[in-house]
């Protein structure tokens, strides 16, 4: 179950709710997210994404503290939360909500 919500919050972020802009209307947009023209809303679901995200994470390498390949899965992991991070900044339009987010994947 806690694999299963790993993946679903890293997609949820990938491709994120309502899509991205597709056309470049000011030279900016194509690429980022349409929900977060509504600031708080998206900010409410990047804070939570990135939280869920980060303890199924935590979960998954406590649970397999013994496992013979750990060292493959933190390198895995940390491979997931790199491009989890590529994705808030390929998506995100405004840099505000950006750093927040960044810091706290990165004090895992």
């Amino acid at each position: 179950m806690t694999s299963l919500n790993a993946a679903v919050t890293f997609q949820a972020e990938v491709n994120p709710p309502g899509g991205v802009w597709q056309d470049d209307r000011d030279k900016q947009t194509a690429g980022r997210a349409i929900y977060a023209s509504q600031q708080r809303a998206y900010y409410v679901f990047l804070i939570s994404n990135t939280v869920a995200l980060s303890t199924s994470i935590l979960l998954i390498v406590s649970l397999t503290c013994r496992f013979p390949f750990r060292f493959e899965l933190c390198i895995a992991t940390g491979a997931m939360l790199i491009t989890y991070g590529s994705a808030v900044f390929a998506v995100t339009p405004d840099e505000s909500l950006r750093f927040p987010l960044l810091i706290h994947i990165g004090c895992w």
